[in-house]
């Protein structure tokens, strides 16, 4: 029982000491041409009315957080009735990430153009509201149907991806991608993810937030409509 507990601690200071925890409050500080001074700090953000709410078993996990006595601003509900839950490891090699390991790659992203965050979702839904630094790659770019288009290729070419011949692609300056979509729910960055495995993309180079825009809303994490909002 020991060993296991020294593993855990272990485990946490090693993530401690990679500076992920902590991340939600410290943020990252990124450039945004929409945003009135460009800088903005991507962060979790949690109003100080929201800390001083009574919570017990019936208003977390009965579903009765929207009761009169917890303030407007704490509040959130979403669509629990969409898609088809996914696993949670798409493929080997394709690794999973939570909202801090997100988090952690917009931060390395600052200074290693050869990550990129990808909003998978059609165009509307990105302008309404994305992960700030996320670039708009609409999975149905990728459906097999529309991969001769010219939009496929120049897709490619931003991903750092060239063509030897029709079909023949060379990923040695491929970029590591982080792929998202609406949530646990949502399967269009899953079919990106596959559509690029198709093609031969290396799988490590493909990572997938599989919480997608949900996850990152619920757990008050700083969104592109928040910046527009200030």
């Amino acid at each position: 029982m020991f060993s296991k507990y020294l593993l855990l601690s272990l485990t946490v200071s090693s993530y401690a000491f990679c500076g992920i925890l902590g991340l939600e409050e410290r943020g990252v500080e990124v450039e945004i041409a929409s945003a009135k001074n460009h800088c903005v700090i991507i962060k979790r953000q949690v109003p100080k009315v929201c800390k001083n709410v009574f919570i017990n078993n019936e208003t977390l996990w009965e579903e009765n957080y929207a009761e009169k006595e917890v303030p407007d601003i704490c509040k959130a509900t979403f669509v629990k009735t969409q898609g088809h839950l996914l696993p949670m490891e798409l493929f080997p090699d394709v690794e999973t990430l939570g909202e801090l390991e997100v988090l952690d790659f917009i931060k390395e992203m600052q200074k290693n153009k050869d990550f990129l965050l990808v909003d998978s979702r059609r165009e509307r839904w990105f302008k309404y509201r994305t992960i700030p630094t996320a670039i708009n790659v609409p999975f149905i770019h990728f459906d097999e149907k529309t991969r001769e288009a010219k939009h496929f290729t120049e897709v490619l070419k931003e991903f750092g991806v060239t063509e030897n011949k029709p079909g023949e692609y060379n990923f040695s300056k491929a970029k590591t991608l982080v792929l998202f979509c609406n949530g646990a729910w949502c399967n269009q960055s899953a079919r990106m993810a596959f559509s690029l495995l198709e093609i031969d993309y290396p799988p490590e180079k493909i990572k997938w937030y599989r919480g997608g825009i949900q996850n990152w809303l619920s757990t008050g994490m700083t969104s592109t409509k928040d910046i527009v909002a200030h």
